[in-house]
């Protein structure tokens, strides 16, 4: 909105001092940030003040983990205050009038409003299940085909031309993966096959990024620290993308426009970080599925905009280790159930982090012998995603 702003009054002849900042991606990204620091550590307190009023608090069952029954009552939905935050910044800085910026708005909105009414399910309707899984999984369709589709046909993102669609992949020269070269046939049918695959691409990228981060949200802290780290890491790749110097030197796509996403993500890390003021241990507030389906959404749709979608498995590696703690935790002790009669544990509990909480419980791992504290498991969460994301922006210069 203020680099429109200055656009017209720069239009109307008015040279205000500091108009030309907002020509400036970095200075934008700057402000983006501050101001969705601002707005979480101001809005953040009142909102935790009304959740307490209206008793909006979790529901805790009990795992036997410790200090878990000390957060029953603890205000849910904070997620509300890293969406508003999230939209005062990018409202403000970024062009409002770019793709990038509208996709990952409406990303926000969406993927918020879905985790707002499984929160308000749980909380108001007493529904300790809130939304079921496939309506979740259906909202999350739903935006991933649009997003995917709006990717394929939106002429902003190809100059008006059909182009391969190629994405970054790490240890080749070109750095650069083409996924025709996944498609046996050629001609006019092979492209149509290319495009479908990409759009299936872009849905399992960003359901599987949504689902991950949820399933990351479970200590205070875990998922809104490791998302911003996420964040920043994709803002950076945004940046260098649109530049045409930086993108040319470290041998990667140029993407005009993609700088938006740098503003974008800017925003949103500094909204987790202003929203960590009140979520690292002991929380005052939790972000709720309100928040943790935006987080990944948008991440997995950044992925997508920026083209870096192959680069995830390491960036995210958190996200993706919890997934499939979950998964081999549930499918081994379908199978050992099923086949010896009494199911047995790969791990004391699923997902990962709270593995680390657990002791007494047989599972094939049995490391570390006793339960850690919880701020200790989020620090060497967080130790070990910033790890991932150096190792990251590393792979850029490894050919």
């Amino acid at each position: 909105m203020i680099y429109h702003l200055f656009k017209l009054f720069e239009s109307l002849g008015w040279n205000l001092p500091g108009g030309g900042l907002m020509n400036y991606i970095s200075f934008r990204a700057m402000m983006s940030s501050i101001t969705a620091l601002l707005v979480a550590l101001v809005a953040g307190k009142k909102i935790i003040a009304w959740l307490q009023k209206k008793q909006i608090g979790e529901t805790i069952r009990d795992l036997g983990l410790e200090g878990q029954m000390a957060k029953k009552g603890t205000p849910t939905m904070g997620g509300i205050i890293i969406i508003l935050s999230i939209l005062a910044g990018t409202l403000l800085f970024c062009r409002l009038d770019n793709i990038y910026t509208i996709l990952l708005t409406v990303t926000a909105l969406w993927l918020g409003g879905l985790g707002f009414a499984d929160d308000y399910i749980k909380v108001f309707k007493h529904n300790k299940e809130g939304l079921s899984e496939k309506a979740k999984l259906l909202g999350q369709f739903v935006l991933a085909l649009g997003i995917g589709l709006a990717i394929c046909f939106v002429p902003q993102f190809w100059g008006g031309e059909t182009k391969e669609i190629v994405t970054t992949i790490p240890f080749v020269k070109a750095h650069e993966f083409n996924y025709a070269w996944l498609i046996p046939f050629k001609g006019q049918f092979g492209m149509y096959c290319t495009w479908v695959l990409y759009v299936l691409v872009i849905i399992f990228v960003i359901l599987a990024c949504s689902n991950g981060t949820n399933l990351t949200d479970g200590l205070d802290g875990l998922a809104a620290g490791t998302s911003a780290i996420v964040g920043i890491v994709i803002g950076i790749f945004g940046w260098l993308s649109s530049s045409t110097v930086n993108s040319d030197y470290l041998n990667i796509m140029y993407l005009p426009g993609s700088g938006e996403v740098a503003v974008f993500m800017a925003a949103f890390a500094g909204a987790l970080l202003g929203f960590l003021w009140y979520n690292c241990y002991p929380a005052q507030v939790f972000m709720g599925d309100t928040g943790s389906l935006a987080l990944g959404g948008i991440i997995g749709v950044a992925a997508m905009l920026t083209r870096k979608e192959l680069l995830l498995p390491i960036l995210c590696g958190i996200f993706l280790v919890e997934s499939l703690s979950v998964l081999m935790q549930r499918g081994y002790f379908k199978y050992t159930k099923k086949r010896y009669g009494e199911g047995k544990r790969i791990f004391r509990m699923s997902p990962l982090h709270h593995h680390f909480q657990k002791e007494g419980i047989p599972a094939i791992i049995q490391t570390p012998a006793k339960a850690m504290p919880e701020s200790k498991i989020v620090g060497r969460f967080w130790i070990v995603g910033i790890i991932l994301a150096v190792a990251t922006l590393a792979l850029l210069k490894l050919r």
